[in-house]
């Protein structure tokens, strides 16, 4: 039990140092294809590729991602989102921000995790 405790553990931080780094608090122009309102994924890094996720709402599902943008209004207590994933059988979650920030709003992941839900949720 200690062992597989330990392994979802090393897991999941090897998935967090694949993260890219939070930008800046500055909006950015949204992607052509994430209107505002929504939270995008798309299967290549940096937004690339073919879109995976665009959801205004919460959705669920099972696509393999590489990036993602979380182009939501400001709007307390539904402006984030909680982005579950698979990554190697280990079930997790993070809270992304709003464009533009503060923290976390676009990032990209390491090649081969599927994202499995977006709950649309209050702050981080």
């Amino acid at each position: 039990m200690l062992r597989r405790a330990v392994a979802a553990l090393a897991s999941s931080a090897a998935l967090a140092t694949v993260l890219v780094a939070a930008p800046t608090a500055s909006a950015e122009p949204s992607p052509a294809d994430c209107p505002k309102g929504y939270f995008c994924a798309w299967e290549g890094p940096n937004q690339t590729g073919r879109q995976v996720v665009r959801t205004a709402g919460n959705w669920s599902g099972s696509a393999w991602y590489q990036s993602y943008f979380n182009n939501g209004y400001v709007y307390p207590g539904a402006d984030h989102v909680d982005l579950h994933y698979n990554w190697q059988g280990l079930q997790d979650s993070f809270c992304v921000h709003y464009n533009p920030g503060p923290g976390n709003y676009k990032g990209t992941v390491a090649a081969g995790v599927i994202i499995t839900g977006v709950v649309w949720r209050g702050e981080c």
